[in-house]
């Protein structure tokens, strides 16, 4: 990722406040990305990352569904090492909002990636 990029950076912010557990912040600087955001590479991180702390399966297939479009419109040098995580991350949208089907085919693109998707260890 390109942390010289504002909305990437919020990104990389957002990210250890995660870790940090202190999640609403972490939203906050995802949001704020999303709407400093100038072009659909710096959309599809943002996005990513909104629905990646999105409180809701819908709302979480919602963003990783904008972040896939805005992928499909970047520059594929720019989100090919993205694409694997993005893709795991749909296919776990599709999980929780009940469509097996696609979960398992976003799963599948994941792991042709290089990126193989455990599931649930709970």
């Amino acid at each position: 990722m390109d942390l010289e990029r504002p909305a990437v950076k919020l990104c990389a912010e957002g990210t250890q406040l995660e870790f940090a557990g202190r999640l609403e912040e972490a939203r906050r600087c995802f949001t704020a990305a999303w709407e400093q955001a100038i072009d659909d590479y710096e959309k599809c991180i943002a996005a990513h990352y909104v629905g990646h702390l999105a409180q809701t399966a819908n709302d979480q297939l919602f963003w990783h569904k904008t972040a896939l479009a805005h992928a499909q419109k970047a520059e594929p040098n720019q989100v090919e090492t993205f694409m694997p995580s993005l893709y795991v991350n749909l296919g776990h949208a599709y999980e929780q909002t009940g469509d097996a089907a696609q979960a398992t085919h976003y799963y599948d693109l994941a792991a042709a990636l290089g990126l193989v998707h455990q599931g649930d260890s709970t």
